[in-house]
């Protein structure tokens, strides 16, 4: 049921009711290649134990270290047979337990010298040293990195099981044509793991914008534009005409014209067309349901000390953008974000509406942009 209008919805009911009966999305398939950046799916294989026997870590001599006690360059030590050349990654030699450099080996004349000692394990890289068997190929719930995508094709993988929303975007055009907005919220999407299932601009008309929520299936639709005070602002005008808006405006601050709905069981959300506006309702309201979807695990903030104070109005949750120096977070916008520290920011928080902010060396966890999990 929509929420009453002439008031702010709280950013904590708008969420929920995006999320109700939500669930993530089925799991597929996708080639290596395509799987960077994609939230994992669980998989049935687990992967024996890494490496599967013991192999050289390095280049040089296999030997046995018990061979070697006492052995240096002033005392040389005879060895009755001469040890297997091996090269890195190669399996290690039945009854060889260490690995000599290359210049510890003297075999040009008739008796084989060893010029060093090495203890067992030594140059050598055990079996199950990398990873112990039946680990998952990749962990459920998290961002595939590099690192799994070498597992994977250490382990003879084409592909793995991910979760990647589809996201269909609506550009409500703005009268300048302008689609930076709409450019930015897609890129958030890519590096959130969704894919766009489709872009489309239409004009600042009521019918026209209705009438676009009629098209390919996806599993959340995002519009960009037209919902604040504009004599064109008519999107969430648009959302009512086809019984699909919940709310319009948001205790959110930026991102407060944000409208959300439902169309069937697919969430809709209709997000500002500054950059700054979009950004704030992509974080506190887009992110989450992209989170649900893809069946990702609960993001983990980075707790540090405030180097500075955060000032927050009651009533509104302000969406802060810090900085880190050092061991400390630094604010770098509070409620309204300037381009240069959009770029600038490491990580965001979300002042609650009951809080009037933070004292300077509160410790705050703050969720960063850029990491793999």
């Amino acid at each position: 049921m929509p929420f009453p209008t002439g008031a702010l919805t709280g950013l904590d009911p708008a969420l929920a009711a995006l999320l109700d009966g939500m669930s993530p999305v089925a799991p597929r398939l996708a080639p290596l290649g395509e799987a960077l950046g994609c939230i994992a799916a669980g998989m049935a294989d687990v992967l024996p134990a890494q490496p599967v026997q013991d192999i050289a870590a390095i280049d040089g001599w296999a030997c046995r270290a018990l061979d070697l006690v006492g052995a240096s360059a002033y005392s040389p030590l005879a060895l009755a047979a001469v040890p297997v050349w091996v090269e890195t990654g190669d399996t290690m030699p039945e009854g060889c337990d260490c690995v000599l450099q290359a210049g510890l080996v003297d075999g040009s004349g008739p008796i084989t010298q060893v010029h060093g000692e090495a203890a067992p394990g030594e140059g050598v890289r055990r079996a199950g040293e990398d990873m112990a068997a039946g680990q998952p190929v990749a962990v459920e719930g998290k961002t595939i990195c590099a690192a799994d995508l070498l597992v994977a094709r250490k382990a003879g993988l084409s592909e793995l099981a991910v979760r990647v929303p589809r996201v269909r975007v609506i550009d409500v055009a703005a009268a300048g044509r302008e689609t930076f907005s709409t450019q930015f919220v897609i890129d958030r999407l890519k590096i959130s793991g969704a894919a766009v299932a489709g872009t489309q601009s239409k004009a600042r008309e009521a019918a026209t914008i209705a009438a676009a929520l009629d098209g390919e299936a996806c599993d959340l639709i995002l519009m960009v534009g037209g919902t604040g005070d504009g004599r064109t602002d008519v999107t969430a005008e648009a959302l009512a005409r086809r019984g699909v808006l919940i709310a319009h405006r948001i205790a959110l601050q930026p991102g407060g014209t944000t409208a959300i709905g439902r169309f069937g069981s697919t969430p809709v959300i209709a997000l500002a067309g500054s950059p700054d506006q979009a950004f704030g309702g992509f974080l506190a309201l887009v992110q989450p349901v992209l989170d649900r979807l893809s069946g990702r695990c609960e993001r983990a903030g980075i707790v540090l000390p405030l180097s500075r104070k955060i000032s927050s109005a009651v009533g509104i949750c302000e969406i802060a953008l810090l900085g880190r120096e050092g061991d400390r977070w630094s604010p770098l916008a509070v409620g309204d974000f300037p381009l240069d520290a959009m770029r600038l920011a490491d990580a965001w928080l979300a002042v609650p509406g009951d809080s009037e902010g933070y004292a300077v060396d509160t410790p705050v966890a703050a969720i960063p942009f850029r990491h793999s999990n």
